[in-house]
């Protein structure tokens, strides 16, 4: 059974990663990207005000930073 997704905003979002050691690159609109400090790829997450991240959406944010749930859960 997988975990359940926790239900966060993307400023939450943005606060998870830099505590994982994400930077946080730069802005554009309400798009904030974010790299891992060692280098890699950009991941990007939307943050519009404190609307919550739907589960794709989420999901899809947890691929390209390269977590998986549990982990996540622990940065929260």
């Amino acid at each position: 059974m997988t975990p359940r997704q926790p239900r966060i905003s993307g400023k939450d979002m943005v606060a998870a990663l830099k505590r994982a050691g994400f930077i946080l690159i730069y802005i554009e609109g309400s798009h904030h990207y974010l790299e891992p400090s060692e280098g890699g790829s950009l991941v990007t997450v939307p943050v519009h005000t404190n609307k919550i991240l739907k589960p794709k959406t989420l999901k899809s944010i947890l691929n390209q930073a390269g977590l998986n749930i549990d982990d996540f859960k622990e940065l929260l």
